[in-house]
């Protein structure tokens, strides 16, 4: 059995436990001898928990500086120029560069503690300004890029030197770039403990922040040689058409993004479930716990980033009084709350005759 007992001031958990020591203290105990890399990784407590949230922080400014020195640098080019490109990448730095500040505020609001009002926590938050950001990027950047297109689809061909502009999306190129490989290495970091790629890491983790820059920062790599190409086209063959189409397919690239991390978001904020991975585990442990016999129900759900919610019914071993039950109710769900990746669990008595859950059925 993996569950280590807990120690720690007692306090009250409800009225039928009044009488019992509680530890609520977040991080003072772990879930240890994990053999599973996905479950050490995600539910061993260990520096990786706040590595991964500063390492997320560390990913956003990064890609907010980048944003910002290319959103300058781009809007100077796309005046000199007239590029319909360049001013759909133009509004797509800047878009990038307000969408990181978003998502800055994200990290932040999400780790407040949880209080009264928000007894599972804040984390949540994360995901609400996450979908903002998301939102800025369709309304910033692809309406802008496409609209940008049509209008200058039939524009009158002119005598246009597009040196400036090519060395500003080198520039932007390598900055953009080291910006996602920044990403991509944090993504793979995690992701190897899971045993899946990066890409599968970042779309299927909590942590919408990293899903978010990663994502962005793909774009805007693939953004830049859409735009490359398309001006490359309309200085070989003095069409313009090609410049606008350029503008379209960026605008078009910036909306599949940003329809992604809308539906990502969404799926976290009206309730997401573990991977069957975790949930197997979890009622692994419950159901080797020597006060245990039985579990008829098991929810989890992530209620932030790396933050999992647990309510479980179980049927306690023996005969006991209620009290006792009320006592080892708070032990088993304390054994749970000390390990930071779960803000809450409770448990409750199964019904009489509940159907049983057998970890063959995950």
């Amino acid at each position: 059995m993996s569950l280590k007992p807990s120690v720690g001031n007692p306090q009250h958990h409800s009225s039928a436990a009044s009488k019992v020591p509680s530890h609520r203290a977040r991080g003072a105990g772990n879930l240890t001898a994990l053999n599973d890399s996905e479950l050490k990784h995600t539910l061993n407590q260990s520096p990786e928990t706040n590595d991964e949230h500063s390492g997320s922080l560390i990913t956003v400014l990064i890609a907010v500086g980048a944003n910002l020195i290319i959103a300058i640098a781009k809007t100077v080019a796309a005046f000199m120029t007239g590029s319909a490109s360049m001013i759909a990448e133009a509004a797509h730095s800047w878009a990038d560069a307000g969408n990181g500040t978003l998502l800055i505020v994200a990290e932040k609001k999400s780790v407040k503690p949880a209080d009264k009002s928000h007894p599972l926590g804040y984390g949540k938050e994360s995901y609400v300004w996450s979908m903002i950001a998301a939102f800025g990027v369709f309304t910033a950047g692809s309406i802008v890029s496409i609209y940008t297109g049509i209008k200058e689809w039939n524009a009158t061909e002119s005598e246009t030197n597009y040196t400036i502009a090519f060395i500003v999306l080198a520039v932007a190129f390598v900055l953009e770039g080291f910006s996602l490989v920044q990403a991509y290495r944090q993504s793979k970091k995690h992701g190897e403990a899971l045993d899946i790629s990066a890409l599968g890491y970042v779309v299927d983790t909590s942590n919408p922040t990293l899903r978010g820059v990663f994502f962005e920062d793909l774009a805007a790599v693939i953004g830049l040689v859409v735009a490359a190409a398309a001006m490359g086209m309309h200085a070989y063959t003095g069409e313009p058409y090609w410049d606008a189409l350029g503008s379209i397919i960026v605008g078009l690239l910036l909306g599949v993004v940003a329809i992604f991390l809308i539906s990502r978001n969404r799926d976290f904020l009206v309730g997401h479930r573990v991977t069957d991975r975790m949930h197997e585990y979890v009622l692994g442990e419950l159901l080797n716990h020597p006060d245990i016999d039985s579990v008829s129900y098991l929810h989890l759900e992530w209620v932030g980033p790396k933050k999992i919610f647990m309510v479980a019914a179980v049927d306690i071993a023996g005969n006991q009084k209620e009290e006792h039950i009320a006592q080892k109710f708070e032990e088993i769900e304390n054994l749970f709350r000390d390990n930071p990746v779960f803000q809450e669990a409770i448990l409750t008595l199964s019904a009489p005759n509940a159907d049983i859950l057998k970890l063959e059925d995950i």
